[in-house]
């Protein structure tokens, strides 16, 4: 196993824990309802800060699920080597 190897698989252990942590972190698509019905009432400005801290855990994942994928694909042809 040569260090190259070794440098991947850390990344890939790494990126995986960095997904796993993004995804819980992201709101429920029906956390919305459960404020509604429990009487809880959100202010203009704290819905659309939870929007952003939203979408920029969305888009953060995605961008790490291709890291994630790619350094996957490069463990695989090292591998092969």
């Amino acid at each position: 196993m040569g260090i190259t190897e070794i440098i991947v698989g850390s990344l890939i252990i790494i990126f995986a824990i960095v997904i796993i942590a993004a995804i819980l972190l992201q709101e429920g698509r029906r956390a919305g309802i459960n404020g509604a019905i429990s009487g809880g009432a959100d202010t203009f400005l704290s819905k659309n800060k939870a929007r952003s801290v939203d979408a920029f855990l969305a888009r953060w994942t995605k961008y790490i699920a291709i890291a994630f994928m790619i350094l996957v694909v490069i463990a695989f042809v090292l591998a092969m080597i």
